[in-house]
């Protein structure tokens, strides 16, 4: 059974602003991690992230250049997206940064 997925404001306007084939990727990307979001190391499709980014997840869409970075709630079993954005020159790691930062979480 899938976790429940939940969309930080920030990452409903990140996935709005895509177009409509990066759209479908993205959400059935998001969709198939959502059947087990935890980290690899737990045997699960998530990518943790290292640094100053420890906690938060990622998945990567290589053919796309995207990277949506989640956090996972344990007690209810929430994957909550958090950023949806390009890889170009870390600039997804960067935003998320800001995001954390800013509380809008």
């Amino acid at each position: 059974m899938a976790w429940t997925i939940e969309y930080t404001k920030q990452a409903d306007t990140d996935l709005y602003e895509l177009d409509n084939s990066q759209k479908t990727q993205v959400l059935k990307a998001i969709l198939k991690v959502s059947i087990n979001p935890l980290p690899s190391t737990k045997g699960g499709y998530g990518k943790s992230l290292g640094n100053n980014l420890t906690g938060f997840l990622k998945i990567k869409l290589k053919k796309q250049g995207i990277r949506i970075c989640y956090r996972i709630v344990y007690d209810n079993e929430i994957m909550r997206v958090v950023i949806i954005s390009i890889r170009a020159d870390e600039q997804v790691y960067k935003l998320l940064q800001e995001r954390i930062k800013k509380g809008q979480l």
